[in-house]
């Protein structure tokens, strides 16, 4: 038995698919099952059921994996602290986002960090708020950028910076012609969100929770440019963090976006990592230089 073996394991326990658990690990089909068989030999238990068009694991095998999965991730660490020790703002960093943060925010930040960490190379990745821990728990990410507070136990967190939210209003709404607005304002107003995981949706709904709005019942938005274009079409307003407003989305045709009056609401965007991670150099690196490139953006 080798750590490669237990890799095409996990691999086949994620994809549930002989020929995409090969396609991640880099072999032929026949080779991947091949290792498998001869893991299932060694260890006298069958792992895997095989029937056709669908791939299961057997209780013994779910076992095996689950055991597989620290296994793994310990002699990855073992790896990342060697090469930590050689150069600890070197190799790869697997850093995830969730998705109303990543496709607005690293327009911003990719050249920052490329110019002050550029042996480090990011890995990155999108996921909710909710997978996105479990993976950084399990040890398949080291680095999340997700909005706080959120429920963090056994994860360090460390803020990044406050992102003020703006009101999205259809061009034709009476509040389109306003300079700023305020959160009195929408009262009564049909209010859009996203769909449950997105933690943009609880944190509108904590937003507006001193009011009352009437919250579209019907309709959950997979993402913020869907959210666009239902106000867009006149459906209702919306909440959108800054950085999103600033973007195509936010500059669409039939859509106006209006600045909270102060105290406008805000987000927390923060950063969240293991605290046994052993990449705590890179991780310290990249966010000080996020915070650093925001600090610098919010003064234009």
């Amino acid at each position: 038995m080798n750590l490669r073996d237990l890799r095409y394991l996990v691999a086949l326990a994620d994809e549930r698919h002989f020929g995409r658990a090969a396609e991640r690990c880099f072999v032929s089909q026949p080779t991947l099952s091949a290792q498998i068989r001869k893991l299932e030999e060694y260890l006298g238990v069958p792992l895997v059921e095989r029937q056709p068009r669908r791939v299961k694991l057997t209780e013994t095998g779910e076992k095996v994996v689950e055991r597989a999965r620290r296994a793994l991730q310990e002699a990855d660490a073992i790896v990342d602290l060697a090469k930590t020790d050689r150069d600890p703002l070197a190799g790869h960093l697997k850093l995830a986002l969730i998705p109303t943060v990543g496709p607005y925010l690293l327009p911003h930040v990719a050249g920052p960090l490329r110019r002050a960490l550029p042996r480090l190379k990011l890995m990155l990745y999108e996921y909710q708020t909710a997978p996105l821990l479990e993976k950084l728990r399990g040890g398949e990410l080291d680095l999340g950028i997700i909005a706080l507070p959120m429920p963090t136990e056994g994860l360090e967190t460390e803020a990044l910076y406050d992102e003020p939210f703006t009101l999205a209003v259809p061009s034709t709404h009476p509040l389109a012609s306003r300079d700023k607005v305020r959160l009195e304002d929408i009262k009564d107003e049909t209010l859009l969100l996203l769909e449950d995981g997105h933690c943009l949706r609880d944190h509108a709904l904590s937003v507006c929770s001193r009011i009352r709005v009437n919250q579209d019942q019907d309709y959950r938005a997979t993402s913020l440019e869907t959210l666009r274009q239902m106000v867009a079409a006149g459906h209702g307003i919306t909440l959108l963090p800054e950085l999103a407003a600033a973007t195509p989305v936010g500059t669409a045709r039939g859509l106006k976006i209006k600045p909270f009056a102060k105290p406008a609401p805000v987000r927390t965007v923060g950063a969240v990592w293991r605290k046994s991670t052993t990449r705590g150099a890179a991780i310290e690196a990249v966010i000080a230089t996020l915070r650093a490139t925001m600090k610098e953006e919010s003064k234009r």
